[in-house]
């Protein structure tokens, strides 16, 4: 078996390790990829093709691992080649899923819940074809939830709507507390009843959001694209402070 990867970051690298079997070989390609992306390439154990066309031709599984901006336009340019599997991974709504499902075959949506490289991340996966992907429980907790494209989608959203806001509160009141010389008894206060462990995540939290926050803000206007506006006030207000950290 052949499973092929469009976009080479996280995700697809820590898979890469994970589905580790002597019956599947690995694919990609560093057409107009980065230096650091192609550095990547070059230290996995992953056969890189000369371009993506070849990488969805040759594919028996075709895994989207883009962006959420990304995701539409690539289905488009290269799902039409795949003549597998076409699982998207990529933290989109479920109204990109549908158009994405108008432009390929045998798609399926994919969500990774949890730290991808931690020790127990869970894939949702939800498709007319999610149930052919059951093999991969042998290497990563995988849920079907539904033979419906886009019910991976929606609970991606919901949780990225809860942990977005959480991470962009967090991020407020770190602040605050800082800006009032208080840092260091805030979190002191918060883990009385959070946990002794809730300063050392935290401040790892919200490193990641302000590193990632271009792309976090991303997946927000997913999620405010899709739902209804009115009924998101939290998550509005944490797409308007991400917003502070773009370039």
């Amino acid at each position: 078996m052949i499973i092929g990867f469009i976009g080479f970051g996280k995700v697809s690298q820590n898979l890469v390790s994970i589905i580790n079997s002597d019956d599947i070989d690995f694919v990609t390609s560093a057409e107009n990829r980065s230096s650091e992306t192609i550095d990547s390439i070059e230290k996995s154990n992953v056969e890189a093709l000369d371009t993506f066309k070849e990488v969805a031709l040759k594919s028996d599984i075709l895994i989207s691992a883009t962006s959420p901006k990304n995701a539409l336009g690539v289905a488009r340019q290269y799902g039409k080649y795949a003549k597998g599997i076409y699982l998207d991974l990529n933290n989109i709504s479920p109204d990109t899923t549908f158009e994405i499902n108008q432009s390929v075959e045998n798609l399926v949506d994919g969500a990774i819940i949890g730290k991808i490289d931690s020790d127990s991340p869970v894939l949702y996966l939800s498709g007319k074809k999610a149930s052919s992907l059951e093999f991969l429980n042998d290497f990563i907790q995988t849920k079907i939830i539904s033979d419906k494209a886009g019910d991976a989608s929606k609970l991606k959203l919901l949780r990225s709507s809860y942990t977005k806001a959480l991470s962009a509160l967090l991020l407020e009141s770190d602040e605050i507390a800082k800006s009032n010389g208080l840092e260091d008894e805030f979190f002191d206060m918060l883990c009385l009843t959070e946990g002794d462990d809730f300063r050392q995540k935290s401040l790892s939290r919200i490193h990641n959001t302000i590193n990632a926050s271009k792309r976090k803000s991303e997946e927000l206007e997913e999620i405010i694209d899709y739902f209804d506006e009115n009924e998101l006030i939290m998550v509005k207000a944490a797409s308007e402070k991400l917003s502070q950290y773009q370039p």
